[in-house]
């Protein structure tokens, strides 16, 4: 887009179009800083800044949403889990347009809440769906299938809130489209391509990478740092647009490094680079302790909000039964 569609002062205009200034495009000004726009027009700071607020605005697909819209569900539809308990510790679900993270040691549950929300995605609006399938893309470990159909045979016992009828009527595994990605370059692949075709069709209304880490973790060594960050910015570009363009959320499942060398504690793998492009960060951990329910045990779990716009820091036992990820407000322990 050339600089004189901007809806700019006339004296703002007059400076872009002088035959010595290299500002021919929007790209050309959000590119460049504002003491360097100031040296090339001449203009004053407020003139410069109007120019600034005028390029971004064109740039911006989508208006940006305020915390305040997240909490109080202005945004639009949230995704449920299917557990009211859990549900509650996320306001709702999650929110629809961003990425949502979820971190965790192997074996805490993460995968689970990937296929539940697999399931979740395919009810109707007022059963806290979205009406479509989903995409979940796999990198490490090949997808959990027999589990899938396990969940799914144990819908009507998860979500006693829909109607047996309407649990009946749908056909789960048909809507979940399935990707293996065995490096960064397939991977792209898929997001630009793959996904927007079912995107475009309104096939899936989710689209789920498992893990992030994966592949950044392989193809970089730690000297390529800068590389691997460049890659990164990418790959979460890519996911934030499709996310705001077709009003869909996006879980990208994590692993995890330790804190420091000498301490047992874990945060999210990719650094920095990678926390500033999530929205909402959620843990899962393990807990020393068995949950017992009827004939079932499972050890016990945490899913913690470590940070979002919109939500408090919080958290909430939960345990993996046969229908699924639940969240455990009182239970019969055995401590080991």
């Amino acid at each position: 887009m050339n600089c004189d569609q901007l809806l700019l002062h006339p004296r703002v205009s007059a400076a872009l179009r002088r035959g010595n200034i290299q500002l021919k495009s929007v790209k050309d000004v959000v590119c460049a800083s504002a003491p360097d726009l100031q040296r090339l027009t001449g203009l004053s700071n407020s003139d410069v800044q109007q120019l600034i607020t005028a390029a971004a605005a064109v740039c911006r697909r989508h208006p940006p949403i305020t915390a305040q819209q997240l909490q109080h569900g202005v945004s639009g539809a949230q995704l449920r889990l299917g557990c009211p308990v859990l549900d509650r510790l996320l306001r709702g679900g999650l929110p629809v347009g961003g990425i949502t993270e979820l971190a965790g040691e192997s074996g805490t549950g993460k995968t689970q809440v990937g296929l539940q929300l697999s399931l979740s995605v395919q009810y109707p609006a007022e059963h806290g769906g979205l009406g479509a399938g989903a995409l979940y893309v796999c990198t490490e470990d090949s997808f959990p299938i027999k589990r899938l159909h396990q969940l799914i045979g144990e819908q009507v016992c998860l979500r006693s809130d829909v109607p047996a009828d309407l649990v009946s009527s749908l056909r789960f595994s048909d809507h979940v489209y399935i990707e293996h990605t065995a490096d960064l370059d397939s991977l792209l692949v898929c997001l630009t391509r793959r996904a927007r075709l079912l995107l475009t069709r309104g096939l899936v209304r989710l689209i789920v990478v498992d893990s992030v880490a994966a592949l950044f973790r392989t193809e970089f060594q730690a000297d390529d740092w800068l590389e691997r960050n460049r890659q990164l910015l990418t790959f979460s570009s890519m996911l934030h647009h499709l996310s705001q363009e077709f009003s869909t959320p996006v879980l990208c499942i994590n692993q995890v490094t330790p804190s420091r060398p000498s301490l047992s504690t874990v945060s999210p793998a990719l650094g920095l680079a990678w926390a500033n492009q999530v929205m909402v960060r959620l843990m899962m951990s393990r807990l020393q302790g068995t949950v017992v329910r009827g004939d079932q045990s499972s050890a016990l779990r945490r899913l913690e909000v470590v940070f979002a716009p919109h939500l408090a820091r919080d958290g909430q036992n939960a345990a993996v039964w046969r229908e699924g990820l639940r969240g455990v407000e009182s239970w019969t322990s055995n401590r080991k």
